[in-house]
């Protein structure tokens, strides 16, 4: 669909994310169509690996639009998140400058646009085109940076101080995803649509599996399933993720693989095993039950 043009239902929102690669849940469709019509930010938290990234892949392609992505780590700060001037730029146009010149006519010079670097945050609110901004795993940043964003989520703006307020030029879908790891602010939260992603039942992630892996038989694939389950069951420091369930299902297509026995699993389980304590585990617990 066009980047301008709003989704006529949930039905429709869903259908796209479908013909995108992404199977949505009924909340998931009901958020995203508000989202994009109401113009309100999405927090979409839940374990990692359960399809929050890919949804805003998805929607930015359903929608036609251009994906802005903003990965959050501890320490990130306004510089790299949203703008910093270009200091070699600005010495260079000071040096230029003829002798006599103002200390104001130069600084009125220098802090222009031209000499402006964007980051993430700043090109998806200066976008001449509607973009999909993604703000990924905000829960590894701290408070300070979640109230440098409360403006951008409120007001869709940006105020630098020495140009003033940056609205944006069109509307962006926003989504922040987090992983749970720790508790977000309620002003953070209060100006967020929220919804929940958690791991999915079996029927649905055979669905997900079949869509991504189509060659892979029937039996194997709800053999997959039915053993990822049981591998998240287990107390893991990483349980299998939603994409290491289809690289596994595409790792057996590729070995021809027939059946999911105790031998082909413990070939394979290094695609959704990613802890060597987890392996160990996982070894004991599912591998023997395969083998039996």
């Amino acid at each position: 669909m066009s980047a301008t043009q709003a989704p006529a239902s949930v039905d429709h929102v869903a259908d796209g994310l479908r013909a995108a690669g992404y199977l949505p849940g009924e909340s998931t469709a009901l958020v995203s169509y508000l989202a994009a019509r109401l113009g309100k930010p999405v927090l979409v938290e839940g374990p990692a690996g359960v399809g929050k990234t890919e949804l805003a892949k998805a929607l930015a392609t359903y929608l036609g639009r251009t994906l802005v992505r903003l990965q959050c780590y501890e320490g990130l700060d306004e510089a790299k998140a949203m703008y910093e001037w270009n200091y070699r730029k600005q010495l260079l146009r000071i040096q230029a400058e003829a002798d006599g010149t103002g200390w104001q006519a130069v600084q009125d010079d220098i802090f222009g646009e031209e000499f402006l670097l964007s980051r993430p945050l700043l090109q998806a609110i200066a976008s001449p085109e509607p973009v999909v901004l993604l703000i990924d795993e905000i829960d590894k940043t701290d408070q300070e940076f979640e109230a440098m964003l409360l403006e951008l989520l409120s007001d869709f703006q940006i105020s630098i101080p020495e140009l003033g307020r940056i609205g944006a030029r069109t509307h962006p879908v926003v989504l922040l995803t987090s992983n749970n790891s720790r508790e977000l602010t309620e002003a953070l939260k209060r100006r967020c649509l929220y919804l929940w992603l958690d791991y999915p039942s079996a029927e649905r992630e055979l669905e997900i599996v079949r869509l991504h892996a189509p060659e892979l038989p029937e039996t194997v694939a709800r053999r997959l399933v039915e053993v990822v389950g049981m591998v998240r069951e287990l107390d893991l420091k990483k349980p299998p993720s939603i994409a290491e369930s289809i690289d596994w299902a595409r790792a057996l297509l590729l070995l021809g693989a027939e059946d999911i026995d105790g031998d082909v699993f413990r070939a394979t389980m290094s695609i959704i095993v990613k802890h060597r304590t987890d392996l160990d585990t996982v070894a004991e617990r599912v591998g023997v039950r395969l083998a039996a």
